[in-house]
């Protein structure tokens, strides 16, 4: 055995981490079939090991430097049929990491239920003519999963619960209420911020199930008299994020408020000056509701969590260690096997650093984030075999018992058989 590289197996892994990361930025943008984050993921993994696998494949099919002549001759096409092994290897591993980094752990509620407060005071003739507050929020109704609840609450010097918590499981209660924001309309009056979260946090109280979390969506226009240090208790002891929308703020003093409320719960601020904008920002603020998968930023309670970065740490490890015990396979060949794993095992474990720290929800560093992580996988495990010295050796068989001697042929002679009963002359 010996220490060695094969430069083309390095290339090709790179380019085939690089195509698995275009078709699976492709899987997580459309999402076929409404796939569930555990299976979606499992693909994402079953697609890199394919990519990486068969880049490796092509370089030694080419350049057999790691496993030698005599494999291509001889094994190159039970290679290929282990190939899909390995796909399925990192498939079942993908899932089965990404089932146990979604487990909620230490009281993590899933955010389920969703609470919109809608400013309807009469500024808001001027901030938003067209009534398109409403029409995001009806929008964003529309786009919900099923196993979500909503509520409304309107406020302007008083607050009111128009929509008391709905499940949407079902088409009926979809309509509802998308039909209840549909009649809305703005009114008259002030500007009643303190009214209309304590209306939120009755609706919240008013669910009897205890392993959903609430999350609430504050839109205004205004200032109001409002004590954060007091007024909040009820939402930071219970975790409960209060994301808010400014709209049309030219008073610093409004924006500057909602911008505490949200700092305080631990929500995000986000200032529209155009109310066309506003059902993007609404959409915004749901697709960062409670995401948590191994490949994107955490946004729910967990986002702080040192528990949950350790265990996204050690699911790539588990996964680059897996890959790499994978391409072994693929070329049967133990000591690749042991090289390679050696090699994912750092490679994994250096991946998940880059995932957890690199990560941060944006539309563009995310994806630039993930493609890093992919190439160090393929990467570091190409080049582990300079580490750890390889050769041949079958994992599932040592070759034909006679494969290394000459062949027979016609010219020659038999050796001399010993006659057992001679004794000489």
């Amino acid at each position: 055995m010996q220490r060695k590289i094969n430069g083309l197996l390095l290339c090709f892994s790179l380019l085939g981490g690089g195509i698995a990361f275009v078709l699976g930025e492709l899987l997580l943008d459309r999402r076929p079939y409404d796939l569930p984050n555990i299976v979606l993921v499992g693909i994402y993994f079953a697609i890199v090991a394919l990519g990486v696998g068969i880049g490796c494949l092509l370089a030694e099919m080419i350049s057999p430097k790691l496993n030698g002549l005599s494999w291509k001759q001889r094994y190159l096409s039970l290679s290929w049929k282990l190939l899909p092994l390995t796909v399925m290897l990192l498939l079942g591993v993908g899932t089965l990491s990404e089932f146990v980094y979604e487990l909620n752990f230490g009281g993590v509620k899933p955010v389920k239920n969703v609470v919109m407060v809608i400013d309807d005071s009469g500024s808001m003739s001027q901030s938003d003519p067209g009534n398109s507050r409403y029409t995001a929020a009806e929008a964003l109704v529309e786009r919900m999963d099923s196993d979500n609840r909503v509520a409304v609450v309107t406020f302007s010097s008083d607050a009111a619960v128009v929509q008391p918590l709905l499940p949407l499981s079902s088409a009926g209660n979809r309509d509802q209420v998308m039909q209840v924001i549909r009649s809305l309309q703005t009114t008259e009056g002030g500007t009643n911020i303190s009214g209309a979260l304590t209306e939120a946090m009755n609706v919240v109280n008013s669910d009897g199930n205890g392993s959903r979390g609430a999350m609430v969506i504050l839109l205004s226009d205004g200032v109001s008299q409002f004590d954060t240090s007091s007024e909040l208790n009820d939402y930071v002891s219970r975790g409960i994020k209060v994301n808010t929308i400014g709209l049309a703020l030219d008073d610093p003093s409004g924006s500057n408020l909602l911008r505490d409320i949200a700092a305080v719960t631990g929500g995000e601020y986000y200032d529209v000056a155009d109310a066309e904008r506003l059902g993007m920002v609404f959409q915004q603020i749901y697709d960062r509701l409670g995401d948590r998968t191994l490949l994107t930023e955490r946004t729910d309670a967990t986002a702080d969590s040192p528990y949950y970065a350790a265990v996204r740490i050690l699911a790539l490890t588990l996964i680059g260690t897996a890959l790499g015990i994978g391409l072994g396979i693929i070329f049967d060949n133990r000591h690749l096997a042991k090289s390679f794993g050696i090699g994912g095992f750092l490679s994994g474990l250096c991946a998940g650093l880059i995932l957890e720290f690199g990560l941060s929800g944006s539309s563009f560093g995310d994806p630039l984030v993930r493609l890093i992580a992919l190439l160090v996988l393929a990467g570091i495990i190409a080049l582990f075999t300079l580490v750890v010295p390889v050769g041949e050796g079958r994992l599932t068989r040592r070759g034909s018992r006679n494969a290394g001697a000459p062949s027979q042929t016609a010219d020659s002679f038999p050796s001399p058989r010993r006659n057992r009963g001679s004794k000489g002359f």
